[in-house]
């Protein structure tokens, strides 16, 4: 079976969202002197490819160690959005017309947002990625969307660095909904059609708001 990874890579050029902790990764043991490699790591929960857990908005979310994790593997729909600007809204009549509601017609509680925005990853203009609109969250939510994938930094706009405060209103409803917001994918381009089986799992943190993940799809 052939399997896609939709995960970036960790290593010492990895993006955080501005004013995250940085990853970094050091080698604390090694063969020569101890016998065995060991590796020390320092990330944030939101490093990389990750799952934002309801916690991570909400008091009194879930959080990662709670998730179902029934719904983080199974079938997924990917809608086509690739000719948004920099900085654009993504809003429901765009959603629409990549016939977003055919693809989740057949139970899909999984929905990938196909930019094609991770080509800028460890670049500027990866922050400056399209963004959906709260209204098209709603009415996904609706849909019965639990988790929505995107393959850029935010599914909200990210912050330009010019000290404006980002609007997190995707956020607030996909997680206030008591589901899930995974991000940072990459590869969407490489999945043939707008069905496949994903795994998305995080790391069994307790009392945690988010974890990077190793994301896969695959055709079953």
């Amino acid at each position: 079976m052939l399997i896609y990874d939709l995960s970036h890579k960790l290593d010492s050029e990895t993006q955080p969202y501005p004013g995250d902790p940085v990853f970094s990764c050091h080698q604390a043991a090694n063969i020569k002197e101890h016998g065995y490699n060991l590796t020390s790591l320092t990330l944030g929960s939101h490093t990389g490819t990750h799952i934002d857990a309801p916690y991570h908005f909400l008091e009194k979310g879930k959080t990662i160690d709670e998730l179902d994790l029934s719904l983080l593997i199974g079938p997924a729909a990917i809608v086509d959005v690739p000719s948004k600007k920099p900085r654009e809204r993504i809003t429901w009549d765009d959603l629409v017309r990549a016939d977003v509601v055919g693809l989740l017609d057949g139970g899909c509680r999984i929905l990938l947002v196909r930019t094609g925005w991770s080509r800028h990853w460890k670049s500027p203009t990866y922050l400056d990625h399209p963004f959906l609109d709260r209204g098209a969250a709603e009415k996904l939510v609706k849909l019965g969307v639990r988790v929505l994938g995107v393959d850029t930094m935010n599914p909200d706009e990210t912050p330009d660095g010019s000290g404006a405060e980002g609007d997190f209103g995707v956020h607030e409803i996909i997680l206030g909904a008591d589901s899930m917001i995974v991000e940072n994918l990459t590869g969407l381009e490489q999945l043939p059609g707008n069905h496949v089986h994903v795994s998305l799992l995080p790391l069994n943190i307790a009392y945690c708001d988010g974890s990077p993940i190793r994301a896969v799809a695959w055709i079953p």
